[in-house]
């Protein structure tokens, strides 16, 4: 054996070493992981995520997925030709993008993550918010919104987009205790089976809050949160609540990453231990962040 295939291998046992205290210490525990468009795209990376997610489910772990698609809902549009408006992170849902969400998070996004999963052994169950009544939501009222973007304020309606009103999570318990892995997309009904687009964040929270999960992690199209947008030396590894709504309150936090921050601060009060953002992307991200001390992005505590 050579000396640097020596080194290789000593380096993977002193990996598995430091793992195994958290393995120990996560086994039987819940964690949601909220998984990007940008995650799910390339069937490369998709089966990369799918790995480590059937790793975790092997060593115990009770794993449930939450995933939106929201590049994927915008090139749809462009093909089509239908205009779409995001304000602050949120995407106003107009009746012929609700067609369009139900079609891309209910139907391809959804099947293609399964289809990742079944080919590493895990067995999954593919669900929307409207299954089970898992997600009861109401439609959001129009309401004056600030664009921080263009620092006017104008008067929104948002269209076919809910706010989550209760979490069923019944049928996820069952699920998880019988050893399936739950997969569900961002759509959620009223109690008279209007449908509604509802963000994905939000929805992984939510569920985080109601399986009292260990963990809230979420694979975004980052790999952290940063002080300053593209600036590596600007991220942070950790930070608290109360510093997350400082993010978004003076203005650091933009687009797509203020929902995000408001939830994870508000889940934090509320029960779950510690969010997680690291990056969809980038190969083994998921297992460094759960497995090692040093992690790959930013871990928020309460």
């Amino acid at each position: 054996m050579s000396e640097t295939s020596d080194i290789g291998n000593q380096l993977r046992l002193d990996l598995l070493r430091e793992a195994l205290p958290y393995i120990q210490r996560f086994k039987g525990q819940t964690f949601v992981v909220k998984m990007s468009g940008k995650a799910t795209e390339d069937q490369d990376n998709l089966s990369s995520l799918a790995e480590e997610l059937a790793l975790l489910h092997q060593v115990g772990i009770r794993i449930c997925v939450v995933h939106g698609g929201g590049k994927q809902l915008s090139e749809l549009a462009m093909r089509m030709g239908i205009e779409q408006t995001i304000i602050n992170g949120r995407r106003v849902t107009d009746d012929a993008t609700l067609e369009m969400a139900k079609m891309v998070f209910a139907g391809t996004i959804n099947i293609d993550i399964l289809s990742a999963l079944r080919n590493r052994g895990i067995e999954a169950v593919g669900l929307s918010g409207i299954d089970g009544n898992i997600v009861h939501a109401e439609r959001r009222p129009a309401k004056e919104v600030l664009n921080r973007e263009t620092g006017e304020r104008s008067h929104v309606d948002f269209g076919h987009v809910g706010d989550v009103v209760e979490i069923n999570a019944r049928l996820l318990m069952v699920l998880l205790k019988e050893g399936y892995l739950p997969v569900i997309s961002s759509l959620g009904a009223d109690a008279e089976g209007t449908v509604f687009n509802i963000n994905a964040d939000t929805i992984a929270a939510e569920i985080a809050i109601q399986l009292k999960a260990e963990k809230l992690i979420l694979l975004s199209d980052v790999d952290g949160i940063y002080l300053r947008a593209g600036d590596p030396e600007s991220k942070l590894s950790q930070l608290t609540a109360d510093q997350a709504d400082a993010l978004v309150n003076d203005g650091s936090a933009t687009g797509g990453m203020i929902p995000k921050l408001q939830s994870i601060s508000e889940l934090l009060r509320r029960g779950v231990h510690t969010a997680h953002v690291i990056s969809g992307t980038k190969r083994n991200a998921l297992l460094s962040e759960v497995f090692t001390d040093k992690g790959t992005g930013t871990m928020i505590v309460a």
